[in-house]
């Protein structure tokens, strides 16, 4: 039998070695009248945050090791080369660009490549800015990003699927000043946030949050969660959706006591990197919204997600008034070629999406 299976061994692909999925694959992607979506980079390894250097360059995160670099100098709006600029780290999820430097978040560290610009070929030696956040693994892996208030955010997801943490930092979003000193908490009860941002109208902190995994397959939904205060709770592991009690740690609480979603999104749909639009490409009505990519559920016996929703806010910027597919095709009956990660408004107002599953970036447009 091993001699029958080593031929067929062989020929597999090596990890990170997948062939490029083909251009045609787009064409399944369905999107509103008038957008287009396009490959910016391939063969970007397992790609995940996105972020944007003052020269144009973005830089990837990945769950591997690696941090990659991809430049656009001819501004034809494809990546010229993939540059590693970092290996060997930690689950590197997180990428953030402030005055000239890169931030990396790693699952217990966040560190600076200074002058990332002009030394991201020479595989820079980093400076520590933190290394004091939990070690552990599950939901270990960080999206961080600056505030309005210039300093840096930084989730500690819950170690486990439903617990009381052992630390008062766990299902938490923390900021910190971007030398790494003053730490404190900005919101609780958040059991997994992989993705925020923060509304142009208010300055308001927005958040998606994954919902417990193992209470059947519609429930709990998702959250788009808006903070618009420090301090408030979101009810993990107590409270569910707003209004769902934990069948163990529920008992005895009251809904109430926490802040409910501004938008319920779908069940287990693991929705991740939002942002809102604040391009000038699209059309009016998408300005100042929200969208989500959904990175497609694992736990659920119909598979739903992989895909990019749109969250409506009114011009208030304070209330969610609809939620509804923008991006869809990644899977197809119950099989993926992609799973979209984080999102990216560029200058010119395209919209970058990352690929882990597809290893690529993509970029979509819009034509009129």
């Amino acid at each position: 039998m091993m001699r029958q299976l080593l031929p067929l061994l062989l020929l597999l692909p090596l990890a990170g070695s997948r062939p490029a999925a083909p251009a045609d694959n787009l064409a399944s992607i369905k999107l509103p009248a008038g957008f287009r979506i396009s490959y910016y980079a391939q063969r970007v390894g397992g790609a995940r945050s996105l972020a944007l250097g003052p020269d144009g360059t973005v830089y990837v995160g990945t769950r591997g090791d690696k941090v990659y670099a991809l430049p656009d100098r001819n501004k034809d709006h494809k990546a010229d080369e993939i540059i590693t600029v970092a290996a060997g780290l930690n689950e590197p999820n997180g990428v953030a660009v402030r005055n000239g430097a890169l931030y990396v978040g790693e699952i217990s560290r966040i560190l600076r490549f200074d002058n990332i610009a002009t030394t991201l070929r020479q595989k820079p030696k980093p400076a520590v800015v933190y290394d004091q956040l939990p070690d552990k693994e599950h939901h270990g892996w960080k999206y961080i990003s600056f505030g309005p208030d210039g300093k840096l955010y930084v989730p500690v997801g819950a170690p486990c699927n439903v617990c009381l943490p052992e630390e008062p930092i766990f299902a938490t979003i923390n900021r910190m000043n971007p030398d790494g000193t003053g730490l404190e908490t900005v919101a609780y009860g958040v059991r997994n946030s992989v993705g925020f941002d923060w509304s142009p109208l208010d300055k308001a902190l927005w958040f998606t949050d994954n919902g417990r995994d193992m209470l059947g397959d519609d429930r709990p939904a998702d959250e788009l969660n808006r903070a618009p205060t420090a301090g408030l709770h979101f009810g993990f592991p107590y409270v569910f959706q707003g209004d769902i009690l934990d069948p163990q740690f529920g008992k005895g609480k009251q809904t109430s006591t926490y802040t409910a979603p501004a938008q319920k999104l779908g069940p287990h749909v693991a929705a991740l990197g939002m942002k809102f639009y604040t391009g000038k490409m699209f059309p009016a009505q998408y300005r100042n919204q929200i969208f989500i990519p959904e990175h497609g559920s694992w736990n659920r016996s119909s598979k739903i997600g992989y895909r990019i929703t749109l969250v409506t806010v009114d011009a208030s910027g304070k209330k969610a008034t609809g939620y509804q597919t923008f991006a869809s095709g990644w899977l197809q009956g119950q099989q993926s070629w992609g799973r979209p990660v984080a999102l990216l408004v560029m200058p010119d107002g395209a919209l970058l999406v990352s690929d882990d599953q597809n290893d690529c970036v993509y970029r979509i447009s819009y034509g009129g």
